[in-house]
Formats: structure tokens, C-alpha cells, sequence
């Protein structure tokens, strides 16, 4: 009522909610490192859960690593409950776990293609006999690269924001001036820009919030000498050489991926094109393509989004999954639904976008 004045003893009774603040700190939740040795020198995993259930194995992104990219979306709650009985495998690239030491001088960074072998080191360190793979970004091209070469070991893949060409000119450019610059010690506002469209695109139509967590991490967080050799590898990279084969006689004889793959971007990140592209190399009957509006690092900004398409992935590749869990993988493929057939339970959803040939659909 107008007027009406409100005593201590009221006040008192009152609780403000706050959401807690976004934090890229590791909060010890994405399980025990582990260190495993490589040709090309230590690596640093992260696990948590019984090796011998199903596995989740993530690559990450550049100037991220197991922590930042991947702890608070898979401390979401709904993702926890839908893998709360897989076995998750975080995997760093030589020199981007937190608080890495600096590669010494006259070290010799892997490949693309020798980062996706030593996922095999990791895979036989941890006694894996296959696993689903969950990359973004530069950890997408890892894993499709992987799969290629190892396709009895990926039972499927989830890729945010994957590139399957080599780098343009445009990309080869930049990225060598920010180098210069990284491999000298040296975190430049130029780089950290960089960093932010490549994680976030449009960045004025992002959660703001998120952006000065993200830029804060960039300026201060990072090892720029060993940042420097990991974009130097992936500015690098070729080709991945896979087609998209329709003829059923000719398949076992060309370079594709044969696993079923989920492809994930946001309309808001600078690399819906490349997802396009990859997408047109894959088999149709493989792959689904999915575009989700309104923000750009997809993750963060839209975790729920990415947890029910994933949810009804995993449906589709046999996993009976139910919103407080799962149980193993079904025997009888009769008893789930094709994963192209239930992600179509999200195409009427608000602000999600999903296509088996977005080639087919210029305007998505």
C-alpha cells in the first residue's frame, strides 16, 4: 500500500538473491590430472569417473584450456545429470593446462595432425577402448582429425565452430603479426581482440558480463610464449581431405568421417561459414548441423541449448538417457530413436536452428 513502511524485523526476513559470478578459476571439479607422455613431450589430461563406463573426451579451444573451456558447462546442472554416469576425459594441448611452465626455447610445437595422436597416447594411458568426442573450436578440427584416422576408436562427435580447410590468407596474416608478439612474451591488445572474435564474434550483441570475464582472463592469464606456438600450429593446419561419398561402394575407400557428428555453432560467431562448409564434407545421413540464435560463445551463453541437443544425441547413439542420468548403451537400436530423428524434437524450439544440409538453406 502506499505509505506503508516497512520495520527492521521485516527487513530482516529479506534474502536478496545474486547469481554468483562467472569464474574461470579451476575449482578442482573436472577431476585428477594426470601427466602422459608423448613424442612430442608431456600432456595433461583431467578425469573423473569409472574408465570403464562410457567415455567423454573434450579438446579445447585457443587460449583456453580444460578449465575455462569446458568446467562451467559441465558443472550445468542438466548436463551433470546427463552424464553422470559416463567417464569424462579432459585432454590440454602441450603447454595450455593452468599454470604451464614455458616450453623451452627450441622446442618443437606438434601439428594439428600430431595433437590428435596424442590423444591415442592418452587413450592407451587410461586404457580407453573408445570414446564420444567433444571439441570446440581449434579441439573440433583435433577431433575430426582423429576420427578420420582412428574411426573404430570415436563412437561419435560433437564439434562447435569446426573448421575443415586450411587458413585463409586473411587468418595466415593476422595471426602471424599476433605471434610475433606472443612468442616474445608479450599479451598485445591486438591479440586479446583477436582471441574475442574468434571466441565470441559480434561481441556487442553478447552477454557483457561474460566478455569482461573473457578479456580479464586474456590479459592476465595466459602463457603468451606457449599460446603463440599452438596458433602458429593451427594457423597451419591442413586440410582435413575428407568428401562426402554417397555411393555406398565407393565410401570404404575414400577419407571421410564415419561416425555420426553433431556440429554446433551460434549466429553470432564468426565461424558459421566454416561449420557450413565442414558440414557439406560430411555424410548426410552422419551428420546433423545446428545453429542456435542469439548469442555467440555457445557454451556459456546458451548451455541449455547445447545440454537437450546433446541429451537426444546421445538417445540416438543407443544411451538411454533420462533427465536424471543415464544407464549404459541399449543392445537393441530398436528401443531409441535414429540421433538425426531426435534432434528433430528441438526444431520447433525457440531460437534453435537445425538442418542434416544447411547448405540447402542459405538464409540460416
Amino acid at each position: 500500500m502506499p505509505g506503508e513502511v516497512l520495520d527492521d524485523a521485516e527487513l530482516r526476513q529479506v534474502q536478496l538473491s545474486v547469481a554468483p559470478s562467472r569464474t574461470l578459476s579451476e575449482d578442482g571439479s573436472t577431476g585428477t590430472k594426470v601427466t602422459v607422455d608423448t613424442p612430442h613431450g608431456p600432456v595433461t589430461a583431467a578425469v573423473s569417473g569409472d574408465p570403464t563406463r562410457p567415455v567423454i573426451l573434450s579438446y579445447h579451444d585457443l587460449g583456453l584450456n580444460h578449465v575455462t573451456n569446458f568446467q562451467a558447462f559441465f558443472l550445468y546442472p542438466e548436463m551433470r545429470n546427463v552424464v553422470n554416469n559416463f567417464c569424462i576425459v579432459h585432454v590440454n594441448a602441450p603447454g595450455q593446462e593452468e599454470g604451464a611452465p614455458t616450453l623451452p626455447e627450441g622446442y618443437v610445437y606438434p601439428t594439428m595432425e600430431e595433437l590428435a595422436d596424442t590423444i591415442t597416447c592418452v587413450k592407451n594411458h587410461l586404457h580407453l577402448r573408445s570414446f564420444i568426442g567433444f571439441g570446440v573450436g581449434l579441439g573440433a578440427n583435433v577431433l575430426a582429425r582423429y576420427a578420420t584416422k582412428y574411426p573404430n576408436y570415436v563412437d561419435a562427435l560433437v564439434l562447435v565452430n569446426c573448421s575443415s580447410t586450411q587458413a585463409g590468407w586473411i587468418e595466415w596474416g593476422y595471426q602471424k603479426l599476433n605471434i610475433r608478439h606472443l612468442r616474445s612474451g608479450t599479451m598485445t591488445t591486438g591479440t586479446v581482440d583477436y582471441l574475442m572474435w574468434h571466441h565470441f564474434g559480434k561481441l556487442e550483441e553478447c552477454n557483457q558480463d561474460l566478455v569482461t570475464v573473457y578479456r580479464q582472463h586474456f590479459e592476465r592469464a595466459i602463457n603468451p610464449t606457449n599460446l603463440g606456438l599452438l596458433v602458429d600450429s593451427y594457423i597451419r593446419r591442413s586440410d582435413l581431405g575428407i568428401v562426402r561419398e554417397l555411393d555406398p561402394n565407393k565410401k570404404k575407400d575414400v577419407r571421410m568421417i564415419r561416425c555420426q557428428v553433431l556440429n554446433i555453432t551460434a549466429n553470432l560467431s564468426p565461424h558459421i561459414e566454416d561449420t557450413v562448409t565442414f558440414n557439406g564434407r560430411l555424410d548426410p545421413t552422419l551428420a546433423t548441423w545446428m545453429k542456435i540464435q542469439d548469442v555467440g560463445l555457445v557454451l556459456d551463453e546458451a548451455p541449455g541449448k547445447v545440454v537437450e541437443a546433446f541429451r537426444l544425441f546421445l538417445q540416438g547413439q543407443g544411451y538411454a538417457v533420462h533427465s536424471r542420468g543415464i544407464g549404459s548403451r541399449q543392445g537393441s537400436i530398436a528401443s531409441v530413436t535414429s540421433s538425426t530423428t531426435s534432434l528433430r524434437d528441438l526444431r520447433e524450439a525457440r531460437d534453435i536452428h537445425i538442418t542434416e544440409n544447411p547448405l540447402q538453406n542459405p538464409t540460416a
